[in-house]
């Protein structure tokens, strides 16, 4: 066997190792995220639950500024990101009982729901529809 075939055999191998890795990791959290909690719910089970409570507080433009915040997720994990953070939201109406949805409660639950790590997107976001961000300080420096 030549040098170069077996460093690329060992690098496959390595490659393969990482990418299963990876695969793994993310595989992990979502079963984390399944499992039930001391009130015999997992943290998903909850989303679903304040998904399903506020659907009906949703209008269209509503949504479709729901999707504007998410916009800026990858693809591949923007159906998962934005099932958590209408869960959130949800959440935030039901513990203010709100009868409907408003701007207010969209962008404290999304504020809310998303890492520190993000919220410097978000900003932007909403300094880009011109969005005051005064009122919302206290959650970005949670």
């Amino acid at each position: 066997m030549s040098g170069g075939f077996a460093g690329f055999i060992i690098g496959w191998i390595v490659l393969m190792i990482v990418l299963m890795a990876i695969g793994g990791f993310f595989m992990f959290r979502k079963f984390l995220k399944r499992m039930p909690k001391e009130d015999g719910k997992s943290t998903m089970d909850w989303e679903e639950y304040y998904v399903e409570q506020t659907v009906h507080m949703w209008s269209d433009e509503q949504k479709e500024l729901l999707e504007e915040l998410v916009a800026p997720v990858p693809e591949l994990f923007r159906d998962v990101a934005k099932q958590k953070i209408a869960g959130r939201i949800g959440q935030v109406a039901l513990e203010r009982r709100s009868s409907q949805m408003t701007e207010d409660i969209i962008i404290e639950g999304y504020i809310l729901a998303t890492p520190k790590r993000d919220h410097k997107f978000l900003i932007k976001k909403l300094q880009e529809k011109q969005i005051d961000i005064t009122p919302y300080q206290p959650l970005f420096d949670r």
